[in-house]
């Protein structure tokens, strides 16, 4: 079976929400960095990368949050997640990025948090 990943943008005052659904994987991940180049993210503005629809994820998807989380960086912006299944937040946390990662339990959740000021929101 072929795995499958759909993507969604939308633009909000807080900056981008990069919506997942599907698989995110080895197959998928090079759909995720193509997403990430569409995005435009401005000083200070904040990436949130809502993993709701999220149905697995793998070492070379956590590969891609990290691209996404160094794309923000260099945009002198802000990364957060939103909506980790449980089981990712496990696979974060085996490996200590649930200490860097800063994630909320939905993307309003996580565009309410930011300040705007371009700091991290809190963990």
């Amino acid at each position: 079976m072929k795995a499958h990943l759909t993507t969604d943008t939308r633009t909000t005052t807080a900056g981008p929400v990069l919506s997942l659904a599907g698989e995110l994987d080895h197959a998928t991940a090079p759909q995720v960095h193509a997403a990430l180049l569409e995005l435009r993210l401005t000083d200070g503005q904040q990436l949130t990368i809502d993993m709701s629809g999220v149905t697995f994820c793998d070492s070379s998807g956590i590969g891609s949050l990290l691209a996404a989380h160094a794309y923000a960086a260099q945009a002198h912006g802000v990364f957060v997640l939103s909506a980790v299944p449980a089981r990712t937040r496990y696979l974060l946390g085996v490996v200590g990025l649930d200490l860097v990662l800063p994630m909320f339990p939905t993307a309003d959740e996580a565009l309410d948090a930011w300040s705007g000021d371009g700091d991290s929101p809190p963990l």
